[in-house]
């Protein structure tokens, strides 16, 4: 009994590490999109924000993010174009990473240029991340089986996750023996690496959503406002939950450091713990889900989450920095049963004849929607002082929440009313 015990777990090993391996090439993709996105806008807010600079211009500095929220603009070339050499989807992810990579080494040499030069080749580098991100996902929906995305979804926050730790946690940690070339070119050293293992993937044929070849022509040549129309509903949902979340989490290193946290604390919290939490949480809420069901998963991540709001109240109010510190990690933990559902969802309502436009637009213009307020809330934050702020959070995030798990449940019950 106990001799044969240990073939079966090592069969059972081998089994799992062969069923992970197709998604090495999407994870490594994916840890260069946290690298490259955390180490160009990251640690900049921190560390500015130690330096004195206001609230309101720290907040600025979002707009390194704003491709994010608009790949919807350019996504329907990547739908219909097909670059020379790769495959339609591979060939956009080698391009668009390339790119990245040559803009990195640019940036790198630009250590003494105006601030404005170096925030545009942020943002372009941004551009070129996030369009690689976009044929990513277009990939994901057209070739991976419906019932194994949770599994797609997992990987790219764990390798997103991964990826905050080396661009914010390692590179900025060691932006003083590395010096801002060294940094620069360390990032575009991990881009380069990571384009390889999707290059040496064939790209199977896309799965499709059914329907005549007519209409799926019709889809792909329409534009995406007529996309947006058709999607208008799910757009604001996840716009309201990605708005939400930020206003009640996302300026809490912020807030850390007007409490008195070091930027030492600061930075291992955002930089390490942060993405480390993430990692962790994804690779367990598949499972989780599985287990609980994908709403109920939600709405306990979503109770964690107003939890840590009010300790950031109390903690605020009271000067309480370590309170401040427990909050934020709560929040991370919390928050981390939300992503894989979340995106896991954004791949079942982008499935059709145009997945990269219908994901840009999910994903992307509801990150843009969400944007100004992103740019507002430290300001908003200097005016009426972090426990006001907090508290006129809380509100906010559990009517999104809501709503997106009113959006999810339907789909899951239309899901099983088709089958």
């Amino acid at each position: 009994m106990t001799g044969s015990a240990g073939p079966a777990i090592g069969t059972r090993v081998i089994d799992t590490l062969a069923g992970l391996r197709p998604l090495a090439p999407f994870f490594c993709l994916y840890v260069t999109f946290g690298a490259t996105l955390g180490f160009l806008s990251g640690g900049a807010p921190l560390i500015l924000r130690a330096r004195g600079v206001e609230l309101a211009e720290v907040g600025l500095l979002q707009l390194i993010n704003l491709p994010v929220g608009l790949t919807f603009l350019w996504a329907p070339l990547l739908d219909r174009l097909r670059l020379p050499f790769f495959s339609h989807r591979t060939g956009w992810i080698a391009a668009a990473q390339a790119a990245s990579v040559l803009l990195l080494v640019v940036l790198s040499l630009g250590e003494t240029w105006p601030l404005l030069a170096l925030l545009a080749l942020a943002i372009a580098a941004c551009a070129c991340v996030a369009t690689m991100d976009i044929a990513l996902e277009a990939l994901v929906v057209e070739t991976v089986p419906a019932e194994r995305r949770a599994f797609v979804a997992s990987a790219k926050l764990c390798g997103a996750s991964l990826g905050g730790i080396l661009g914010v946690g390692v590179l900025v940690g060691s932006y003083d023996s590395l010096g801002w070339r060294g940094a620069a070119l360390a990032c575009a050293a991990l881009d380069a690496l990571c384009l390889l293992p999707i290059l040496g993937c064939g790209e199977a044929h896309p799965r499709g959503a059914g329907g005549s070849r007519a209409g799926e022509d019709t889809e792909r040549w329409s534009g995406s406002l007529a996309r947006l129309r058709r999607l208008a509903g799910r757009v604001l949902v996840l716009g309201a939950y990605f708005a939400a979340s930020y206003l009640v989490a996302g300026p809490n290193a912020l807030a850390l450091l007007d409490l008195g946290a070091s930027l030492v604390q600061v930075g291992t919290l955002t930089g390490t713990v942060l993405p480390a939490v993430n990692l962790v949480m994804a690779l367990a809420a598949g499972g989780l889900a599985a287990r609980f069901g994908t709403v109920r998963l939600i709405l306990a991540g979503a109770l964690g989450v107003l939890a840590s709001g009010g300790l950031m109240v109390v903690a605020c109010a009271g000067r309480m920095a370590d309170l401040g510190i427990a909050a934020a990690v709560l929040s991370f933990v919390a928050g981390g049963f939300l992503g894989v559902p979340v995106f896991n969802m954004i791949y079942r309502w982008a499935q059709g004849p145009r997945p990269a436009t219908d994901y840009a637009l999910l994903f992307g213009a509801a990150f843009f929607a969400a944007m100004p307020l992103r740019v507002a809330a430290p300001a908003v934050a200097g005016w009426i002082g972090w426990p006001g702020y907090f508290a006129a959070t809380l509100p906010l995030y559990a009517a999104a929440v809501a709503w997106l798990a009113v959006a999810v449940s339907r789909t899951l019950r239309a899901d099983g009313a088709a089958r």
